[in-house]
C-alpha cells in the first residue's frame, strides 16, 4: 500500500503550484504578445562592427541581428562536426551572433532567452575562450558571458587554449581553434524547482544551446564541434569555475579549412 507522507504531500503541492504558475506565465505573455511583430535587425554579411568596453573588464558585444541569409533549413542540411580550422581570427560581430544565439535575450520584458529553458530557470553559464589573434579588437584571454547587457567579463587575460587542451583529452581542435566556448551548469538554479528530474532538464537545455551554436556557426560560414570528453575538475581549474558550476560542453569555433 502506498503511503503519501507529509514530505511527499508538501512536494506534490510545489510540483503543482509551480506547473499553475507557469501556465498563467505563459498565458499572460502569449496574450500580450499576440499579434505584435517580430522585432529584426537588419543582417550584416561583412560582420564589421566593433566593441565597446563600457568598464573596466566588461566589454558590450555589437548587437545581434535577427535576419539572416541562410534559412534554419539549410542550417540544418549544412551543419556537420568541423575540427580543422584557418588561422583567420573571428569578427566581433561574429562572437556576438555566437553568444547571443547560445542564452541571449530574445524577450527582453521577461529576459526569456534563445535556448528553452525549463520554467525559465536558465542554469547555464557561458564561457569563451580567445587565443592570440582569435577575435578582431579583443585581447586573449577567458571571458564570462552576461545575456542581460549582451556583455563579456574578463575572468583571466592570456591564452589558455593549450591548458584547455590538456584537460580536454589533448584534443588538438580545442587548442588550435580561434575561439572555445565552455557551456557551465549550476544545477541547483533548476533542481529546487523539480528535483531530481532538473538533473536531466538542464543536460536538455545544453543540448539545445549546442545545437544553436552549431546552426548559428554554420550560417555564418564558420565550424564547430561540440567536446564531451574532458576532466571535469581541469576544466574548472582552467576557467576559475565557481563551486557551482558544472562544464558540460566544450565547443571550439573558427573558419573550418574544408
Amino acid at each position: 500500500m502506498y503511503v503519501l507522507t507529509r514530505g511527499k504531500m508538501l512536494l506534490l503541492l510545489l510540483l503543482i503550484a509551480s506547473s499553475w504558475g507557469l501556465a498563467l506565465f505563459s498565458f499572460t505573455y502569449y496574450r500580450e504578445r499576440a499579434g505584435q511583430a517580430p522585432i529584426s535587425q537588419p543582417y550584416r554579411t561583412d560582420y564589421s562592427s566593433y566593441l565597446t568596453e563600457i568598464q573596466s573588464g566588461a566589454i558590450k558585444l555589437p548587437a545581434p541581428t535577427t535576419i539572416g541569409v541562410m534559412s534554419v533549413e539549410e542550417a540544418i542540411w549544412r551543419r556537420r562536426s568541423k575540427r580543422e580550422y584557418l588561422d583567420k581570427p573571428l569578427e566581433a560581430a561574429q562572437l556576438s551572433q555566437l553568444l547571443w544565439a547560445s542564452q541571449g535575450i530574445t524577450e527582453s520584458r521577461w529576459g526569456l532567452r534563445a535556448a528553452p529553458s525549463a520554467g525559465a530557470t536558465y542554469p547555464l553559464e557561458v564561457y569563451v575562450v580567445v587565443g592570440e589573434r582569435g577575435v578582431k579588437g579583443l585581447g586573449a584571454g577567458i571571458y564570462r558571458y552576461r545575456p542581460k547587457d549582451h556583455t563579456i567579463v574578463l575572468v583571466a587575460s592570456g591564452d589558455s587554449r593549450s591548458e584547455l587542451s590538456a584537460a580536454s583529452l589533448d584534443q588538438p581542435w580545442v587548442a588550435k581553434a580561434p575561439i572555445v566556448i565552455v557551456i557551465a551548469a549550476v544545477y541547483e538554479r533548476t533542481t529546487r524547482v523539480y528535483g531530481s528530474r532538473g538533473i536531466r532538464y538542464v543536460d536538455m537545455e545544453a543540448g539545445h544551446v549546442g545545437q544553436n551554436i552549431y546552426l548559428i556557426a554554420t550560417s555564418m560560414g564558420l565550424g564547430a564541434v561540440v567536446v564531451g570528453a574532458f576532466h571535469d575538475e581541469r576544466i574548472q581549474q582552467v576557467l576559475r569555475l565557481p563551486k557551482d558550476e558544472a562544464p558540460l560542453y566544450v565547443i571550439p569555433v573558427g573558419y573550418p579549412k574544408d
